[in-house]
């Protein structure tokens, strides 16, 4: 009706597509036919977004995850009922698992599957402790000092057997379902992996915690390495 901002962040996801432009270009473009127009944060957030995935809606995109949680806190701030489509399928409820899926495993209890490899949501690297104030790892040393990797654990998105730990709590711990052994924690607030990169909301499976099993093909049969 007014002309502002809806239709104009269509019109600029249109320009997008169709003429291959930047965001901020096509935006421009429909500034300067319609000097009002005025996206609001919300719609401009989403338009870049669109512009990262190739202006296409990808809901396999990292990004597009991502986005979907980050909107769950604000769209149920009482963390309940939460869309069916947010959450992984549990591993355990598919027959089979492709042959080129990482599957990850409890290592305490070795046969529980946790989440798949398209499961974990990769972040770069963070800048350290300094880059925040609160919840920040003091030590240096424990991001880069011994060798070790930078990231020690995966974030993943919410696979469906975290559902009952997850809603109506903003944090708390993951614990493997099947013999209750710690894997890591959630919060919806945002965790700070150790390499420093603050990741929100955060479902954090410690490295140490889980083995990763690729499946071989072998012959007509199907080998499972871990």
């Amino acid at each position: 009706q007014a002309g502002v901002s809806r239709s104009v962040a269509v019109v600029t996801a249109y320009l997008m597509k169709t003429e291959g432009l930047r965001c901020e270009d096509a935006y421009a473009a429909v500034r300067a036919a319609k000097p009002d127009a005025e996206v609001n944060p919300g719609f401009q957030g989403q338009l870049k977004l669109y512009e990262a995935m190739g202006c296409a809606v990808d809901t396999s995109s990292v990004l597009y995850k991502r986005y979907r949680l980050q909107m769950l806190t604000e769209r149920y701030p009482e963390l309940q009922d939460l869309p069916r489509e947010v959450f992984a399928v549990d591993p355990t409820s598919i027959c089979q698992t492709p042959i080129t899926e990482v599957l990850y495993r409890c290592r305490k209890c070795s046969r529980r599957a946790l989440f798949r490899g398209s499961s974990i949501l990769s972040h770069m690297e963070g800048s350290g402790p300094t880059a925040f104030a609160r919840k920040r790892i003091t030590d240096s040393a424990q991001l880069y000092g011994d060798g070790r990797e930078k990231c020690t654990s995966y974030f993943t998105e919410p696979v469906q057997w975290m559902e009952p730990a997850l809603l109506g709590v903003l944090e708390g711990q993951l614990l493997c379902p099947k013999c209750m052994s710690k894997l890591g924690s959630f919060s919806w607030r945002g965790e700070q992996c150790s390499c420093g990169r603050w990741v929100t909301p955060a479902f954090q499976i410690h490295k140490s915690r889980v083995d990763e099993v690729r499946t071989l093909p072998v012959g007509n049969f199907q080998a499972a390495k871990t």
